[in-house]
């Protein structure tokens, strides 16, 4: 059984208990297993959040690094890492859009979001005056130290950015120590993030007991319905994706049957590097080149992850949404970047471990709490299986529309 099965099981299992000892041992006895389980729960989700930023720092400059060594300086690359970086600015674009209009229509049960977070019911966070002076001034720190030890990471975020492309006009000879810095850092990360997790079904059980305890069973229908708008919002960017093949790529019926198979092994293994053979043959039967193909591919499935963005904000609204806060259009805006930041750098880790490393800086950005995140990870076993579903999808169309661009090109050259 791996570990996301495990952690999944616990939530369940957690929940159902929080929800049966009110009713076995009375208020005394909720009051004492509420007193043990928070502090438990609070301790692993703790423990988690101290790796965040040297995770991050770590994932991002090796991210960086690796996606202009990888990219080269053809034009194909670079027509294709100017589309990846447009699709990921159309998704975050589109979560933003999409979600709170899905969740006005449809919102969260109150008194069961309430429990999740820990807000009284029915309240909203005051949201002050947003002064675009300091918004800017907050994302270049003046001093990264103090930024890291406020867990500010926004400004930690533009500074490696910044960074690891500076590192990237170095010579060689030079640049190698600051990768094999990093690559140590993240890997010693990932290690100690992998210690802590062998502890995540206790942690995850103990912080689901505690909202059992809160909402009893009412906690199983907030999950539910966070999983279906996860769904539902990927599943539209998906559709998305069809409808800009439709208007770019030159048709969307052949595409689909194309991709049909690639999307059949996606679901099957969530993986897309799994999929790039099903990926290879739906482009042969789309009939585009392989001077075209044989770039583009290897370097989507490498770097380019359309349903990040989409997915993670989506996330971080659904959880300002039990908190009962609206981000402003700077935070938006703030929320935007991280998520950019977050699909360029956390590529080929568990989902487990993506999850918390992509969401936690971009609701830090939005000034959204973080405490509810552990639990929805819980539950990333179907979300996942649709990430990986728009991922592939969206390699094989990135690579048609690009394919049809630059045929068009050479023809007008021509003539």
């Amino acid at each position: 059984m791996n570990l996301a099965t495990r952690i999944f099981l616990a939530l369940l299992a957690g929940l159902a208990a929080g929800a049966i000892v009110p009713m076995l041992g009375g208020p005394g006895v909720s009051a004492a297993t509420l007193a043990i389980a928070e502090p438990v729960g609070n301790l692993w989700l703790q423990a988690l959040q101290m790796t965040i930023i040297p995770l991050i720092a770590g994932l991002l400059f090796t991210g960086i690094a690796e996606s202009v060594g990888t990219a080269g300086g053809g034009k194909v690359a670079g027509a294709a890492l100017l589309s990846f970086l447009i699709l990921l600015l159309v998704s975050a674009v589109w979560s933003i859009l999409f979600v709170p209009e899905l969740l006005s229509v449809w919102p969260a049960p109150v008194q069961a979001a309430a429990a999740l977070t820990g807000a009284a019911p029915g309240t909203a966070a005051a949201v002050g005056p947003i002064n675009v002076g300091e918004w800017l001034l907050s994302l270049v720190p003046s001093n990264v130290f103090k930024s890291l030890a406020a867990g500010d990471m926004l400004p930690v975020v533009v500074f490696v950015s910044a960074f690891a492309l500076a590192a990237g006009r170095l010579p060689e000879r030079q640049q190698a120590p600051l990768i094999l810095f990093f690559e140590s850092l993240k890997d010693a990360m990932l290690v100690l993030v992998g210690w802590i997790f062998i502890l995540g079904p206790i942690g995850v059980f103990a912080l689901a007991m505690a909202v059992g305890l809160k909402a009893g069973l009412a906690a199983f229908g907030v999950l539910a319905h966070y999983v279906a708008v996860l769904v539902i919002a990927q599943v539209s960017l998906i559709l998305v994706v069809y409808v800009l093949m439709a208007v770019f790529g030159g048709g969307v019926v052949r595409f689909a049957r194309a991709v049909l198979p690639a999307q059949a092994v996606a679901v099957s293994t969530q993986s897309s590097i799994a999929s790039l053979p099903a990926i290879y043959e739906g482009a042969e039967q789309l009939g585009l080149p392989e001077s075209v193909s044989r770039v583009v591919l290897p370097l989507a499935v490498s770097i380019f992850r359309i349903t990040s963005p989409c997915a993670n904000i989506a996330v971080v609204l659904y959880v300002g949404h039990l908190n009962g806060i609206a981000p402003g259009p700077l935070a938006l805006a703030a929320g935007v970047l991280a998520s950019l930041a977050a699909a360029v750098s956390t590529g080929g880790l568990p989902g487990s471990i993506t999850f918390l490393a992509a969401t936690v800086p971009i609701a830090n950005a939005m000034g959204i709490p973080v405490a509810a995140l552990p639990l929805l990870l819980a539950v990333e076993l179907l979300p996942d299986i649709f990430r990986t579903l728009g991922n592939v999808t969206a390699d094989l169309a990135v690579t048609s529309i690009l394919s049809r661009r630059l045929k068009l090109e050479n023809t007008a050259a021509q003539v």
